[in-house]
């Protein structure tokens, strides 16, 4: 493993960081998290179309970079210290991997490119809101619980008789579910007892389709409520037996890779902003940060920040890390915006100041691909330092 960055790989990490410090400040954050898509559309089109962010990751053949995760990892690290409300999320680490790997030939030539120049936007959906099972991060997804299954429970899914599938169902907390193009649904079809998870492609016009957006404690992360009835949607890929569960599970530890180097960006920004301001804001005459209690602890958290990157970076270059680099990512920020407030002193406390913003990304983001200890756990298990897994979950104490 060579742990030192290509001059391409810097330059994207320098220009997004331009790019983000001029046009995604506290207050640009702040509008664009209360217009109708949660985002800026004209700076999301920028990215777009300058960048070419949300086709770092797909080849060259349809549109993309043809990059690996890594690029993608340290465009994210970026957009998560600026806490950068946009698609980039849903749309390029979760939906568009998923159309690679499980899309057919046509499938992916008309949606990859569309995902690529930012034309399209894409999401998903899964019942629930049992995201990080259903991606395989904190439980076995081929366990049928995350999905529901059977003739009830979950989203059930139904051939029209004219090539065409019928979804009935709902899914809490979709990622930008309110404002995406193209959903990814999960749904089972096939009845009980022969019951399977399937995705299906569901557009944003299609008609028996209501999408709520939902009070957020992160407005940053905006989320939906879907609900199907008899919406119409389009098998992903072909009903040929395709491993499903291993698709979303793959993609999950790549995911979790990239959503390490995010919380790793909002740690490092939330850490930098303090560091600033400890210099300046003065108490008995100087300033707060020459304090030696106050050093220990930002030489705490800047150990934890660096050690949560590291882990971040490994992850991008070995995504079955990924679960375990998310863990110590989310605790890093966690704890590093926690203290942040606490050495902002009362002002940390207002609505007003953005500490408060890095405290909401950390809190939501371990509420929906956490919680640290099940992260931590899953993985432990997997790797069988504990005992045998089941479907459900790691027996503890049974020998391997």
């Amino acid at each position: 493993m060579d742990a030192a960055f290509t001059a391409e790989q810097d330059e994207i990490r320098r220009t997004l960081r331009d790019l983000l410090t001029k046009h995604a400040g506290p207050g640009e954050v702040r509008a664009a998290v209360r217009t109708a898509e949660g985002h800026d559309p004209a700076l999301w089109h920028r990215l777009a179309q300058e960048l070419g962010l949300p086709g770092l990751a797909i080849a060259e053949e349809y549109g993309g970079a043809g990059c690996t995760a890594t690029e993608l990892a340290l465009a994210c690290e970026e957009t998560g210290r600026a806490l950068l409300p946009s698609p980039l999320l849903a749309t390029a680490v979760l939906a568009a991997p998923l159309i690679a790997a499980l899309g057919t030939p046509e499938q992916r030539a008309e949606l990859l490119p569309r995902i690529a120049d930012g034309t399209l936007t894409a999401t998903l959906a899964v019942p629930g809101g049992s995201m990080a099972a259903a991606l395989g991060l904190t439980a076995d997804n081929r366990a049928a619980a995350w999905a529901g299954g059977g003739r009830a429970g979950g989203i059930q899914a139904r051939p029209d008789g004219g090539g065409g599938w019928r979804l009935y169902g709902e899914a809490d907390r979709v990622l930008d579910g309110h404002s995406a193009g193209l959903l990814l649904v999960a749904a089972h079809t096939g009845g009980y007892p022969r019951s399977r998870t399937l995705l299906f492609l569901v557009s944003a016009e299609a008609e028996g389709l209501a999408r709520t957006r939902l009070a957020s404690m992160d407005e940053t992360r905006p989320l939906a409520r879907i609900e199907l009835r008899d919406a119409a949607a389009r098998l992903l890929g072909a009903d040929d037996g395709t491993d499903v569960c291993g698709a979303l599970a793959d993609t999950g530890s790549r995911a979790a890779a990239v959503l390490a180097a995010e919380a790793v960006g909002a740690a490092a920004g939330a850490l930098e902003r303090t560091v600033a301001y400890v210099k300046e804001r003065e108490q008995f005459g100087r300033a707060i940060g020459s304090f030696q209690a106050v050093k220990h602890r930002l030489a705490d958290l800047y150990v934890r920040v660096e050690a949560a990157r590291s882990a971040a970076y490994y992850a991008a270059w070995d995504p079955a890390a990924g679960p375990l680099a998310l863990a110590q990512a989310l605790e890093a920020a966690r704890i590093v915006a926690g203290e942040a407030v606490q050495l902002h002193g009362g002002i940390g406390f207002t609505w007003e100041h953005e500490a408060h913003l890095y405290v909401k990304r950390a809190a939501a983001d371990e509420l929906l691909f956490g919680p640290v200890h099940r992260l931590r756990d899953h993985a432990a298990g997997r790797a069988g330092l504990f005992g045998a897994v089941t479907a459900d979950g790691p027996v503890h104490g049974v020998a391997v």
